[in-house]
């Protein structure tokens, strides 16, 4: 009740807006619910190596774009909370929150943390950590390679980049544990896949992931 007074108190002074158009909203509110008409759920049934089941609550789009990218851009703002919200109500509607033990993001290289000014995985990640009550540990796995950006890279390019770049400061952390790792935009698996991996090999014993959005596949032309 205390810290449900101090967050309206907040809200007061520092009033909520909704991360896609920027428009005032009430105390609690994801997303104004003009954007929200607009998001596209996301059904995609994704396959990941070592991963037991993805889940993510969007469809990429045009329509939800500048929440993630004003958090790329190091603007966070209410968005970790919408999204933090929207992926804890897609776990547990899945009915695998009881299945996690602990909760780690997809973590940044040290040099492109220094440039957006904060880690939009980990905002997002404490979000749905706090709401479902799982623990969130930051430091877990690290990036230790600085890679060529994914978004423009073929599938198999997207493994080779990533392939190495991560690793874990603690075995005991993670041995024998059920992990969600959280990031915010999925397409096509490789880097939960490259984390899922390596997470397994160091004694995890089982690994679900969760993106903010996943884009959608591209249809063929024929």
């Amino acid at each position: 009740m205390f810290s449900n007074l101090l967050g309206r108190l907040s809200a007061l002074l520092y009033p909520v807006k909704c991360p896609v158009c920027g428009d005032f909203i009430e105390y609690g509110d994801d997303f104004c619910n003009k954007c929200k008409a607009k998001f596209t759920a996301d059904h995609t049934d994704l396959q990941i190596n070592n991963v037991r089941k993805f889940v993510s609550p969007f469809e990429y789009s045009a329509e939800i774009s500048p929440a993630i990218m004003l958090m790329k851009d190091g603007i966070f703002g209410n968005a970790p909370y919408a999204f933090g919200k929207a992926i804890a109500e897609k776990i547990i509607s899945c009915e695998i929150s009881d299945n996690i033990d602990l909760i780690i993001p997809v973590p940044l290289h040290k040099k492109d943390l220094k440039r957006r000014g904060g880690n939009q995985s980990l905002f997002i990640a404490r979000e749905t950590g706090r709401i479902i009550g799982i623990p969130v540990m930051k430091n877990i796995v690290v990036k230790t390679v600085l890679t060529d950006y994914q978004k423009n890279l073929t599938r198999e390019m997207r493994i080779k980049n990533l392939k190495g770049a991560f690793s874990i400061t603690n075995k005991t952390a993670i041995f024998n544990k059920r992990i969600l790792i959280i990031d915010d935009v999925c397409t096509t698996g490789s880097t939960f896949a490259e984390i899922a991996k390596l997470l397994t090999e160091n004694g995890a014993c089982e690994i679900y992931c969760a993106s903010c959005c996943k884009t959608p596949y591209k249809k063929v032309k024929k």
